[in-house]
């Protein structure tokens, strides 16, 4: 019930004394108290009657109120009884903690206002745990296992007229609901921001739901999760209902009913991790065979096996590539393995890779603090360009980099190396270390989540993570800080023009076009940068020396 319907029963003798803006608060409660200090009886939610015995002076009054504010409780009803009028103390106090007050008259018994709360407040919620229980089970008879979370987040649709979307870490939409009137879709960037807001919250530790207003609209997080564990060792695999509305004035039988949607949920979570055992067996076992150098007849007999499953109707045997992924925790508490492998499932989950419908077919082994993908490519058509299929570091990332990086937030990495394709057994062995070289290219960049590609082997880029970092600071500082010393100075912008250069590899009229700038304007700030640091850009040792200088910055 309200506190508005509670002034509007005149049997009941209350009169406003201040928070006229408060009075849709829900009553869940009533006590009758004069302790100096209440809190251990409160839960929010009361009405709390009070004949002022607790009230020595003025000051009292500011304390008494601002433990019923942090409380949470509805509304505060001082008796006339004992003092007569109200002091205005705690009428100041009320306002300044925006707790309604209301004065109780004097013929008026606080039982009278108790047996009233208490009959209308268990009535309500005597109608509310019905239909908690009704709800609860038709979810139960018409579940996950009858049809997925779609069934479920149909029922929130229709029956409580809540949108609810379940979705991945990554930002993946897992399920939403499949009625026709049930609005527009979620978009992938909004999603992607839902996961990244969840991750953020849940590792502050704070229960959920959490709750976000973007674009807008407020959204209420509620986790699904394994409970028992370290938050780090299921956070970065563990789904999440996303609700668009705002739990923060919700029932506590609301909120239960939630909470239990959650639950039928993780139960379809572990039923497709189940699905998943037999391809991570598949992956394990070639990956063995590989890591021990078993034959490649051996090794293609295995491929031959996990083919089918891994692409079924395929009429010819995959190329294949390997996908190398790292979590690592600063206080090595936390195997970083297992995370690493739902993660990499996860984020290998490619709708339209393999055809038109989401591919949930990679298969990845663990080994070690590393897993390991298999990942089965569409023999390339007869141009022999296998490259539209293939994966690449920067595309992997693309979507997932923000949420993940605010759910390993200051103490966790994820780093990825991605191979090139092969089509052999033969070539497998290759690829894995080739996929492994590409993750420790990776490790050695800045940032909570880095991938590199196989393509980078080739390159300088492979040598400059593996220059000490004294080094790499003591060569960058003394090329590169006469220039930023300058530029905060005078603005002259000579890094941007020193990286344009080189970029338009020495071309006055390139870089000029580039930069917007005449050609003479271009010619004295290179000058200028010639003349701070005492290089010739004319020279190719010096070119090089200032192009490494700014990768490794």
């Amino acid at each position: 019930m309200r506190l508005r319907a509670l002034l509007d029963t005149h049997t009941l003798g209350l009169r406003l004394l201040g928070g006229e803006d408060e009075l849709d608060r829900t009553v869940r409660g009533v006590m009758t108290t004069d302790l100096r200090d209440p809190s251990r009886y409160l839960s929010g939610g009361e009405l709390v009657l009070t004949g002022l015995a607790w009230r020595r002076e003025p000051e009292d009054s500011e304390r008494f109120v601002r433990i019923l504010a942090a409380a949470g409780v509805a509304g505060l009803a001082a008796g006339e009884a004992e003092l007569g009028a109200i002091p205005d103390d705690l009428v100041q106090a009320c306002r300044r903690h925006r707790l309604p007050l209301f004065s109780v008259e004097e013929a008026v018994s606080f039982a009278s206002i108790t047996e009233h709360v208490v009959r209308q407040v268990s009535g309500e919620r005597a109608g509310d745990l019905a239909a908690v229980v009704d709800r609860h089970r038709r979810l139960m008879t018409s579940g996950p296992t009858g049809g997925g979370p779609e069934v479920v987040l149909d029922l929130l649709g229709s029956d409580l007229d809540l949108r609810a979307w379940v979705l991945s870490p990554t930002g993946r939409q897992i399920a939403g609901s499949t009625l026709a009137d049930s609005g527009p879709e979620l978009s992938g960037e909004l999603a992607a921001r839902l996961a990244g807001e969840h991750l953020a919250a849940a590792r502050t530790g704070r229960r959920g739901p959490h709750r976000t207003t973007l674009g807008g609209t407020t959204f209420s997080l509620f986790p699904i999760r394994h409970e028992g564990r370290d938050l780090r060792q299921t956070l970065l695999s563990d789904w999440l209902l996303a609700v668009e509305a705002d739990a923060g004035d919700w029932p506590e039988e609301r909120l239960d009913l939630l909470h239990g949607v959650t639950q039928l949920i993780a139960v379809e979570r572990d039923r497709r991790d189940a699905a998943r055992t037999v391809r991570r067996r598949l992956a394990q076992e070639v990956l063995e065979l590989v890591q021990t150098g078993a034959p490649p007849a051996e090794i293609a007999a295995r491929l031959r096996v996990a083919a089918p499953v891994l692409l079924p109707g395929l009429g010819s045997a995959p190329h294949w590539q390997i996908v190398v992924a790292r979590v690592e925790w600063e206080d090595g508490d936390i195997p970083g393995g297992p995370v690493a492998q739902s993660l990499l499932e996860e984020m290998l989950v490619d709708p339209g890779t393999f055809g038109p419908e989401p591919s949930d077919r990679i298969a990845v082994a663990q080994t070690g603090d590393d897993a390991v993908a298999l990942v089965p490519l569409p023999v390339p058509d007869e141009s022999g360009d296998s490259s539209a299929t293939g994966l690449h570091a920067n595309e992997l990332l693309s979507v997932v980099q923000e949420p993940l990086s605010r759910g390993l937030a200051d103490d966790g990495r994820l780093t990825v190396g991605v191979s090139a394709s092969v089509h052999s057994a033969e070539g497998l062995r290759g690829a894995l270390e080739e996929a492994r070289h590409a993750r420790r290219v990776a490790a050695a960049r800045p940032g909570r989540v880095c991938a590199a590609g196989h393509e980078e082997l080739a390159s300088h880029v492979l040598l400059l993570p593996f220059v000490p970092d004294d080094v790499r600071r003591a060569f960058t500082a003394r090329l590169l800080d006469p220039l930023r010393d300058y530029d905060r100075r005078h603005r002259a912008e000579l890094i941007p023009t020193l990286e344009a250069f080189l970029d338009c590899d020495g071309s006055w009229t390139r870089c000029a076009t580039r930069l917007h700038l005449h050609v003479n304007t271009l010619r004295y700030r290179v000058g200028r940068i010639e003349q701070l640091t005492g290089r010739d850009l004319s020279r190719l040792e010096d070119k090089l020396d200032f192009f490494l200088a700014l990768r490794m910055s």
